[in-house]
């Protein structure tokens, strides 16, 4: 059987990101998570933490990271069937789009998690490349844009997100002033989220241009907004992120009636107990909620 006190240790550290302050975390002596540590990789036969250039697990110790959280998550309902049981205190550690945390995310999960007295880690990935996590076994659950689930998880569709080319009014007369060519389009400075952001190059290869362009690069979502209103460049934005600047004409569309739509999935373990299917729930009510709300444009279909 594997000793917990050895996952926990292994868990403080990779989430505190270093011997010490997993130590103060826990009460213990670096060097006693150290030997903590060093006990776990002599009773797996290998190593669970890459320690150099940058501390991190190795694709064993990400597989132990998430069985510990879900093992966290099974406690907690075997607290509530049984009270004389000391709660423990959860984390979950989720990976989702920072478009999802700029907008809808937060409203979803709220009641949930103040119910539940849970506490969330959340990992900001591209809504492409989030399920990755799931598969290196670093997270409990992922919001993105895959419905292909991994091994042992479950896929549930949540709906949609709608993407506009948007840019200010002013950007627009001075780098489209003829539409969207593709001498225009060679030049025109755009709005990157991250490299591995392919929202761009989806609608350019919807407009029938593949080549390259200039670009920002932004990893923020309120940050991504901004540069677009300062006229810095034009990029995918969530309409549902926008509604003042739209309605107020700081932004427009470079190209009227194109649009991109993301869909969503959820993905979760499916040994994850109770509070993560309430959390399913949760999501899946809130995403009904705002299709009411945004009739007849929803957000969530």
């Amino acid at each position: 059987m594997i000793d917990y006190k050895l996952l926990e240790a292994l868990a403080t550290v990779v989430e505190c990101g270093g011997f010490e302050r997993a130590g103060a975390a826990l009460g213990l002596s670096q060097s006693a998570v150290s030997q903590r540590i060093r006990t776990l990789e002599i009773r797996l036969g290998q190593p669970v933490l890459v320690r150099s250039p940058a501390l991190k697990a190795t694709p064993a110790g990400q597989r132990l990271l998430n069985h510990v959280q879900q093992v966290q998550l099974l406690e907690r309902d075997l607290a509530k069937s049984l009270p004389t049981l000391n709660e423990p205190s959860a984390r979950l550690r989720i990976a989702l789009n920072a478009d999802s945390l700029a907008t809808w995310w937060a409203d979803a999960i709220a009641e949930f998690c103040r119910d539940e007295e849970l506490l969330l880690d959340l990992v900001i990935e591209d809504q492409d490349i989030g399920l990755r996590r799931m598969r290196e076994g670093d997270v409990a659950a992922c919001l993105c844009s895959s419905p292909q689930p991994v091994a042992g998880a479950r896929c549930v569709p949540l709906g949609s997100m709608i993407y506009l080319p948007l840019a200010t009014p002013d950007y627009i007369g001075r780098h489209f002033p003829g539409g969207l060519t593709e001498p225009a389009l060679r030049k025109a400075p755009a709005i990157v989220f991250g490299p591995n952001d392919q929202l761009q190059h989806r609608f350019l290869a919807q407009c029938g241009f593949h080549g390259s362009f200039p670009h920002h690069l932004c990893p923020s979502s309120e940050g991504f907004v901004k540069l677009a209103t300062a006229g810095m460049g034009y990029g995918m934005i969530p309409e549902i992120q926008v509604r003042e600047e739209l309605a107020a004409g700081r932004l427009t569309s470079i190209a009227i009636g194109q649009q991109l739509e993301v869909k969503l999935y959820w993905h979760f373990w499916r040994h994850s107990g109770g509070a993560m299917d309430r959390l399913t729930k949760a999501l899946q009510n809130a995403c009904v909620r705002t299709a009411e709300r945004n009739k007849p444009r929803s957000r969530f279909k």
